[in-house]
């Protein structure tokens, strides 16, 4: 799935979570962070630290996956 948000990202982990069967709670448990991170990561939270990210995402077997943009999402700009 291609998403450009942090919401969608956050709706994304929400989502699995719950087919997972798996609270909030047990979910920060698990990745050894705080309740507040998974609520506000849940939310689309801009500003959650990225490795404790990718720590939630591989607990919920999850990943994120690099491609080049093309076309209008390009912008036409090189770093």
């Amino acid at each position: 799935m291609k998403m450009k948000t942090t919401e969608q990202i956050g709706t994304a982990i929400r989502t699995r979570r719950k087919q997972l069967k798996i609270t909030q709670k047990e979910l920060a448990m698990t990745c050894g962070t705080g309740l507040r991170f998974i609520v506000d990561l849940e939310k689309g939270k801009p500003t959650c630290q990225i490795g404790k990210t990718l720590q939630v995402l591989q607990a919920l077997g999850l990943a994120i996956e690099t491609t080049p943009l093309s076309g209008d999402d390009a912008g036409g700009k090189r770093p």
